[in-house]
């Protein structure tokens, strides 16, 4: 097999620059690698995800349950891998994520209260084994702060439809703020690894940022 990277985090966080700059600088060390989104707005596959974040369904995102919102996902993840990179993975490529199901996680136990480790256990149960995905070798979450987030992404276009109407997460700062708290109190029951974004009130440079995330991606290719 070969090895899954995943960078993750909330909205805004700069998950799709770190991505990128970690796909270039392993493609620069000669690395097979491939770089993959969730979720592949191209995809027929997604659809239900694009109806969810447009609003069809309620424009609370908690008006669809954390576990019928997560299949909505692991439909679109289970098709990009059958289609696109699971082969490619299998021949022992490091495939780099910029999100997957840790996002589920991030998002989606948000809407939950009290102890998140059922949910948890569900859905990793559904996507890595009944599913057949992954696991990630390594999950880095971006620790941007919302409110830094939020200024970052002020005039940033919707990822889906290219518009300024941004989808429901994205409008909804207290499920932002909620989320992103959760992510901080399920991190270390995940084992992700931290990347602060911010040091003394301050958004790190880009290529700080991106620097670690190489130093600690490196040594898990080497395993």
């Amino acid at each position: 097999m070969g090895k899954l990277i995943v960078i993750e985090g909330v909205d805004g966080s700069g998950k799709a620059t770190q991505t990128q700059l970690l796909y270039d600088a392993l493609a620069g060390m000669g690395r097979p690698v491939r770089k993959i989104t969730f979720p592949n707005y191209q995809s027929p596959f997604a659809e239900p995800v694009k109806q969810y974040l447009a609003g069809a369904l309620g424009e609370d995102p908690a008006a669809v349950n954390a576990y019928a919102a997560s299949t909505f996902y692991a439909i679109d993840r289970y098709a990009s891998f059958q289609q696109d990179w699971g082969a490619f993975y299998g021949a022992g490529g490091v495939v780099v994520a910029d999100r997957y199901v840790t996002s589920n996680i991030v998002h989606q136990a948000a809407k939950l209260t009290g102890d998140k480790r059922p949910f948890i256990d569900w859905l990793t149960d559904l996507e890595y084994d009944k599913l057949g995905l992954p696991r990630p070798d390594l999950v880095l979450f971006l620790d941007m702060p919302p409110e830094h987030a939020a200024a970052l992404t002020k005039a940033r276009a919707n990822k889906f439809t290219g518009g300024q109407q941004k989808d429901i997460h994205e409008r909804n700062a207290d499920y932002i703020q909620e989320a992103y708290e959760n992510a901080l109190s399920v991190a270390d029951l995940c084992g992700w690894r931290m990347v602060r974004c911010v040091a003394d009130g301050v958004v790190r440079e880009i290529s700080d940022i991106a620097a670690e995330i190489l130093g600690c991606t490196v040594p898990v290719l080497e395993k």
